[in-house]
């Protein structure tokens, strides 16, 4: 019997072994070493900040090129070539199209050959006007000379006035086949069509051999760089957009930019109840391919601003349903329930439980229970 009582207790020994170090274990966890309980969670930071906060409603937009349409012809005539094609980049005074001269140089040297008669003519007429002046005073140093002929002195003078007349019209002449000359050469300089303004050519609307008549638009251009953003406002939302007025807008891509008010135009659609807006835009980096009449999207403010406190999404963590975030103080955690408002970008409207100024850890509170020590290794 003592012999199987010792293999009992012997098999026993084991198990009774491995309860006493599972114990010893559990209240090891419980309570830590003592440098453990000591270590400080490291964290980082963010202040809850006071800024203005502006209620908005989104409204669909496009942006608009302040210099669009077509490129027109200034002369009559056969088109001879294009140097452009559609989607080329064109700068400003870069040639689009030639137009043939043959017929405009004929008519610049016609011009030329009209100048030529005029001035010729003004030659003589002013030789006219020297001889009549010469008999004159002829005429009148024989005024106490019985030669002298009162009929003749008064032929003499009316010569004059009529030499000085020829002249005058002389002259009109010059003056009238000058300018038919410049015009002439304005014709010829029109004969190579250029670009008023930088910008791409988005579509031809002739083709080479054409003839084309004064006005007859060449190609159509849009100034790609220079754009304004246009969105149809309803009338009472209008009171918060006044010139230099800052609002947001937001591209396809999803990027957001900023704009400026610069008109509210005078003229209101009837039915939609809407007026036209013209945006400023400022676009910061690479934006890609902007194009006329893209699509964008305004936030319009419906009301006037208001100072709110706000925290970074971050500082937010969910427990039971509840907001929290943990404030530092002191070098400790403390775990605040925050009810929230309205989200500001990157940030959150805080109504109440955090105060501005208040530093609230963003990073690291995932694992944070309420009283913890914290170190405080950045700040955002």
């Amino acid at each position: 019997m003592d012999h199987a009582l010792s293999r009992k207790t012997l098999r026993a020994a084991p198990i009774l072994t491995v309860m006493a170090f599972a114990a010893l274990a559990v209240v090891h966890g419980l309570l830590g070493t003592p440098a453990q309980a000591q270590d400080a969670s490291l964290v980082r930071v963010d202040l809850a900040k006071n800024e203005s906060l502006s209620q908005t409603v989104p409204v669909l937009g496009r942006l608009v090129a302040r210099q669009a349409g077509d490129v027109a012809a200034r002369i009559a005539g056969p088109i001879e070539a294009y140097r452009i094609d559609v989607g080329d980049r064109v700068e400003r005074d870069q040639i689009i199209a030639i137009i043939n001269e043959a017929s405009h140089q004929a008519e610049r040297d016609l011009a030329a050959g009209r100048l030529a008669e005029a001035e010729a003519e003004l030659v003589t007429q002013q030789a006219q006007m020297i001889l009549a002046r010469q008999e004159l005073h002829r005429l009148e140093a024989l005024k106490k000379s019985s030669a002298f002929s009162q009929a003749r002195y008064d032929d003499s003078k009316q010569g004059v006035a009529v030499a000085e007349a020829e002249v005058t019209k002389a002259e009109a002449a010059v003056a009238s086949a000058r300018a038919q000359l410049r015009m002439e050469d304005l014709h010829l300089g029109y004969t190579k069509v250029r670009a008023p303004y930088d910008g791409v050519v988005t579509r031809r609307l002739s083709e080479a051999g054409a003839y084309v008549q004064v006005g007859a638009p060449l190609v159509y251009l849009i100034a790609d760089h220079d754009l304004e953003v246009e969105v149809e406002i309803p009338s009472h939302r209008l009171s918060a957009l006044t010139p230099g007025a800052r609002i947001q807008f937001a591209l396809d891509n999803g990027s957001q930019h900023s704009a400026a008010v610069r008109a509210v135009l005078p003229a209101e659609n009837p039915l939609t109840r809407t007026r036209t807006v013209r945006l400023v835009p400022q676009f910061d980096g690479d934006m890609g391919l902007l194009a006329d009449q893209q699509s964008v999207t305004v936030q319009v403010p419906i009301g006037a601003g208001r100072q709110v406190v706000s925290v970074h999404k971050d500082a937010i963590i969910k427990r039971q349903g509840k907001d929290i975030v943990y404030v530092v103080d002191d070098g400790n955690a403390q775990a605040r329930e925050i009810q929230i408002g309205e989200p500001l970008g990157s940030r959150v409207e805080v109504l109440k439980g955090v105060e501005e100024g208040e530093s609230v850890v963003v990073r690291g509170n995932e694992r944070l229970q309420p009283g913890a020590k914290v170190r405080i290794g950045g700040a955002s």
